[in-house]
C-alpha cells in the first residue's frame, strides 16, 4: 500500500455553502495531523465467533469508544481547527440528529467557541443533553414539518457564525476519513495481507465518502460497502438510479443517527463513483447486532453505529473469505431503547 496524491480537487455547487471543493486524500492526511491531539486512537477489535459467522477475518474499528462516543468528533475538530481564530470567535452552527451536534459542541468547548446546534425534538434525550452539557445552545425542531437547513441558515444570518453541516463540508469529510487512515496503519501491524472489504454505516454518506478517499489511494482493490436502515435506504436507491433519492416522509427506524432524508450532495459526489454497493438492514437485525456486540465484543454500540455489523451477521454481503473491516461508528444509545433491545 502506498500514498497516492490526487490532482487539485474539483468543486461542486451546493445550496448552503456556495461552491465547495471535493476533498482528496492529501486533505485526510492533513486532517490526521491537525486533530491527533484532540481525538482518541480507537482500537481494532476481533471476534473468533464473528469470523466463523462471516467466513472471513473481520476487524472492527471501535469508534463507539471515540471522544463524544462517535467518529463525528474527527470531522468536527478538523472543521473548527481549519477555521481562523477570527472565524471561530463568531461561533459555529450545526444541524444534527445527535452525534454531529454533540461533536461540534465538544470541539467548540475545547476551542472556546460558541456553538448553536439544531436538533430534532424527537432526537434521543441523551444526545440533546450531551450537546447542552458542553455549553451549546440547542434549538429543537419538528422534523416532519420544519427544515433543519432553513433553521440553520436563519441562525447563521442572526449570528454571523459559520455553518458546519454533517456531510456537505470538505473539512468534515476529510476528518471522517481519518477513521480508515488510522485503521489501515494498525491493520498493517497485524497482517501483511491487504484489505479486501470495507463496510461502513451510512446516513448522509460522510463516513463512506471520507473513507473512500483513503481507500482509493492506499488500497484501491478494496471493495467498499455502505449499510443503511431499511426505511432509510436512500443511498441504496440512489446508486441504483444514478441520482439522489429521498426517503418517504414518516419513515421510522431505531437507527436515529442514520435518518438522513437524502444523501448529502458532496458525499454522494464521491460515493457514486467509489462505492462497490450498498445494502439495508432491518431494525430486528440491528437489535441482534447490538446484543452480539455486548455479548461477544463486550462493547456498547448504538443502533446506527451497528448497521455494518448487522449486515455481516445477517449475511447481507458476500465477503468471499476476504480480510474485512467494518466500523462501529457510535455508542450513544438511549437507555430506554437499550432496555427494549435487550428484552
Amino acid at each position: 500500500m502506498h500514498a497516492l496524491h490526487a490532482n487539485p480537487s474539483p468543486s461542486i455547487r451546493h445550496s448552503l455553502l456556495g461552491e465547495i471543493k471535493v476533498p482528496v486524500f492529501h486533505d485526510v492526511e492533513q486532517a490526521a495531523q491537525r486533530i491527533k491531539d484532540h481525538i482518541r486512537r480507537t482500537p481494532l477489535l476481533r471476534s473468533p465467533v464473528l469470523d466463523e459467522i462471516a467466513g472471513a477475518r473481520v476487524w472492527l474499528k471501535a469508534e463507539n469508544l471515540q471522544v463524544t462516543g462517535s467518529f463525528k468528533a474527527r470531522g468536527a475538530f478538523n472543521a473548527l481547527l481549519s477555521m481562523s481564530p477570527e472565524q471561530r470567535s463568531r461561533g459555529v452552527i450545526a444541524y444534527s440528529t445527535g452525534n454531529h451536534g454533540q461533536a461540534i459542541a465538544w470541539a467548540a468547548k475545547q476551542l472556546n467557541t460558541k456553538a448553536s446546534i439544531v436538533m430534532p425534538s424527537d432526537a434521543p434525550k441523551n444526545k440533546i443533553l450531551g450537546a447542552l452539557k458542553q455549553g451549546a445552545e440547542v434549538r429543537q425542531y419538528d422534523r416532519r414539518h420544519e427544515s433543519r437547513e432553513t433553521i440553520g441558515m436563519q441562525i447563521l444570518a442572526e449570528t454571523g457564525g459559520t455553518l458546519i453541516p454533517p456531510g456537505d463540508h470538505p473539512d468534515v469529510l476529510a476528518g471522517q476519513g481519518t477513521v480508515i487512515l488510522e485503521a489501515i496503519a494498525d491493520l498493517q501491524r497485524e497482517t501483511e495481507e491487504g484489505l479486501d472489504n470495507f463496510i461502513t454505516p451510512c446516513g448522509g454518506g460522510g463516513l463512506a465518502a471520507g473513507s473512500s478517499l483513503v481507500l482509493k489511494a492506499l488500497s484501491p482493490s478494496t471493495r467498499i460497502f455502505a449499510v443503511e436502515p431499511a426505511d432509510f435506504d436512500d443511498t441504496v436507491r440512489s446508486l441504483a438510479s444514478g441520482r439522489r433519492e429521498s426517503n418517504a416522509a414518516g419513515s421510522q427506524s431505531i437507527c436515529d443517527a442514520l435518518q438522513a432524508v437524502t444523501p448529502a450532495e458532496l458525499p454522494y459526489e464521491i460515493n457514486r463513483h467509489a462505492l462497490t454497493g450498498a445494502v439495508a438492514v432491518s431494525d430486528a437485525e440491528v437489535a441482534a447486532a447490538i446484543r452480539f456486540a455486548l455479548e461477544q465484543l463486550h462493547v456498547l454500540v448504538e443502533p446506527g453505529g451497528c448497521v455494518a455489523l448487522a449486515a455481516v451477521l445477517a449475511g447481507k454481503l458476500a465477503l468471499n473469505g476476504g480480510n474485512t473491516m467494518l466500523v462501529l461508528s457510535g455508542g450513544n444509545i438511549d437507555m430506554p431503547l437499550l432496555e427494549t433491545v435487550l428484552r
